[in-house]
């Protein structure tokens, strides 16, 4: 069996006001709310997942909500920027317009790596991008979204990382994971470094994972407006079983195989100490609510449903307008 990742499953950030945090990913980016769940390790958390109008696999960005929890501290060894994919220069237009009549903190759209890109931030400081992706990759539009579908988002990628040495993580992305180092370009926050562009199987963006190399910076602290992991996509739970053997093989510490219910997921954390995670694209956020009616109520996987009141009765209401 030939083991192969085809991009980026999901990635997990962090926020300490979860209304907001809701109010701002679906009313001022116009994602669709597709999973409303807790953090299946610490049931006291929401687990908030946004993704497109079918809740594709690689449109998911996520956030545990974690409200004591302080800002960031930026730095290295850790993910330091989300690419969400839009299609054309038109599109990018449209979004700037609109991110200065909603007051969001943005730079001017310029061109990284080829291609063009809009870098914004959240109301808690999270580094996003909005990346022409040319086409490429998945993505469906949401009818009920705020944004009108041929500017909407698309999905994930790329994904940046930064880390103070790239030997040891080049050899687990390209010799353990199957990357393929593409090309290099400088770093548009610090010219005189580098970002090292690895592809996945998949096309475009949303099949990249780009590691910025800072050796000058100090270790970020993770916190709200950071981000916690990135997941790559596995096919199959097959494959995804025979990761967990493969990585074991190369002396790769794992969490194994764990049921998330909505996918299966194996973590571990690569030589710099950033967390990954492989995630299968199945069975998917339709397996307890139909499509129409994702994320209009709590959702819990089976071995959490017998606790329903208990958890329900510990998290604060979120309060938004719906789109």
């Amino acid at each position: 069996m030939k083991l192969k990742l085809t991009g980026v499953h999901h990635l997990t950030a962090v926020t300490a006001q979860a209304s907001e945090n809701v109010r701002f990913y679906t009313r001022t980016l116009g994602m669709r709310l597709i999973k409303k769940t807790v953090n299946q390790d610490d049931v006291r958390a929401y687990h908030l997942f946004y993704g497109d109008g079918m809740a594709t696999p690689g449109s998911d960005l996520t956030f545990f909500d974690w409200p004591t929890m302080p800002r960031e501290r930026r730095g290295g060894q850790s993910i330091t920027r989300t690419g969400l994919r839009v299609t054309g220069a038109d599109a990018l237009a449209w979004w700037t317009e609109r991110f200065d009549e909603f007051g969001v903190q943005h730079g001017e759209m310029t061109e990284r790596d080829g291609r063009l890109v809009l870098d914004l931030e959240d109301f808690e400081g999270q580094r996003l991008s909005l990346v022409d992706d040319g086409g490429l990759g998945e993505g469906a539009p949401w009818l009920d979204s705020p944004v009108p579908a041929h500017y909407q988002i698309r999905g994930l990628g790329p994904i940046t990382m930064t880390v103070a040495h790239l030997a040891p993580t080049a050899a687990l992305l390209t010799q353990a994971m199957g990357m393929e180092e593409a090309r290099v370009y400088p770093n548009p926050e610090a010219p005189q470094h580098t970002v090292h562009v690895f592809a996945m199987e998949g096309e475009g963006p949303a099949a990249e994972l780009h590691v910025a190399v800072r050796p000058d910076l100090p270790r970020a602290r993770l916190g709200a407006g950071g981000v916690h992991h990135v997941a790559f996509r596995v096919p199959t739970a097959a494959e995804h079983s025979a990761w967990d053997v493969h990585l074991r093989r190369l002396g790769v510490q794992t969490s194994g195989v764990i049921d998330r219910y909505y996918f299966r997921s194996i973590y571990f954390r690569e030589p710099n100490g950033v967390l990954f995670e492989l995630a299968t694209d199945g069975p998917g956020f339709t397996v307890d609510e139909p499509l129409a009616h994702l994320g209009e109520r709590l959702s819990l996987p089976p071995f959490l449903e017998p606790h329903r009141a208990e958890i329900e009765a510990q998290l604060k209401p979120l309060v938004f307008d719906r789109p």
